[in-house]
């Protein structure tokens, strides 16, 4: 399940993991590579859903998932490690990884 906006998630308890990145100005194969690992990462077990937001420099997404083993599994994803690699030598100038778990979800939607 790829969301575009608000993730549909399941009740809590699950997993968010929120990258913050500031980006260089080396933009080549940057939004490719980020809508594969999307893509990628919504075939993996235990995947809930996304939400990104972006402007030129900084970005934050948050992937949600089932528990910390799913989160594990696809940290260790062939694909996933080689996007990591060409981030940190291209496109991230600097990022943070944060794992949590969700105990509370509400929201208001129109």
């Amino acid at each position: 399940m790829v969301m575009s906006g608000l993730a549909g998630l399941p009740n809590p308890p699950y997993y968010a993991v929120i990258f913050s990145s500031r980006r260089t100005e080396v933009g080549d194969g940057y939004g490719v590579t980020a809508t594969q690992m999307v893509e990628l990462a919504a075939r993996q077990p235990g995947f809930l859903g996304v939400e990104s937001a972006r402007d030129v420099n900084l970005g934050i997404t948050v992937s949600y998932w089932r528990d910390e083993e799913s989160i594990r599994n696809w940290r260790r994803n062939v694909e996933h490690i080689a996007a990591q690699e060409r981030g940190r030598a291209d496109w991230y100038e600097a990022y943070e990884v944060r794992v949590a778990k969700v105990e509370r979800a509400y929201g208001f939607q129109r």
